[in-house]
């Protein structure tokens, strides 16, 4: 596709860097471009990465240069960055986006000795189900919990904890809803059914908190999502 629309030294000479199975800095590379160097996803990858994602763009306007260092340059110095944050190569870091995380983090500042022990943390904790999310989440200042897909509480918990608040409030007199039960309005003796409720960490994940029964409070929908955009 490249060859066919932009031919030209441009192509020439960027083939011969990034399609060129010779090249040492294959394997380097390897680690975090997922591709294959005969399919040319390398190059794409650079390209994309130098592009912001406007390859057309950058392709037509660069097609007649007689050098590639623009693009050798930016390529090289988004995997050095990614090299210096994280000292630790690991499977999942192939193929992320890492021209898109250079242009967002790379001003920031970090230790790398700290974002090593980080990233080993979360590789050991097992109610993260979505590893692939780990280096954002720590490029991010580890905030957005989201990125890591982190295992909710299943069926079986959230029908037992429901069971016993639902027990509980109603020889109290009081809300199944803890928030509510402490609340002036009229759902402060309010009992909720299992599917008006939802599950909640009573000690947050990101502070420790497990994903356990003796962790797991049901909330009515309305608090629980209150909670979340705290």
């Amino acid at each position: 596709m490249l060859n066919a629309v932009y031919s030209g030294p441009f192509v020439t000479k960027a083939k011969e860097e990034f399609s060129n199975s010779q090249n040492a800095n294959i394997q380097k590379w390897s680690a975090y471009v997922s591709g294959s160097v005969n399919r040319q996803e390398f190059l794409e990858c650079a390209l994309d990465w130098v592009s912001k994602g406007n390859v057309g763009d950058y392709m037509s306007k660069h097609r007649k240069d007689k050098n590639i260092d623009e693009l050798k340059k930016y390529f090289n110095t988004v995997i050095d960055w990614v090299s210096r944050v994280f000292t630790d190569v690991e499977s999942e870091m192939r193929g992320l986006e890492w021209g898109r995380l250079y242009e967002k983090y790379h001003k920031k500042t970090y230790n790398p000795a700290k974002i090593s022990a980080g990233v080993h943390k979360l590789y050991g904790d097992p109610y993260i189900k979505n590893r692939r999310g780990i280096f954002e989440y720590i490029l991010s200042g580890s905030v957005d919990t989201k990125l890591l897909d982190i295992r909710i509480f299943d069926e079986a918990i959230k029908r037992s904890v429901y069971a016993k608040q639902t027990k509980e409030a109603e020889t109290k007199e009081i809300s199944n809803c803890p928030h509510c039960a402490i609340g002036h309005d009229t759902n402060k003796s309010k009992i909720w059914s299992f599917g008006e409720m939802e599950a909640d960490h009573v000690s947050a994940w990101s502070k420790g908190g497990a994903t356990s029964a003796k962790n797991c409070e049901m909330l009515c929908k309305t608090h629980n999502r209150a909670k979340g955009n705290r």
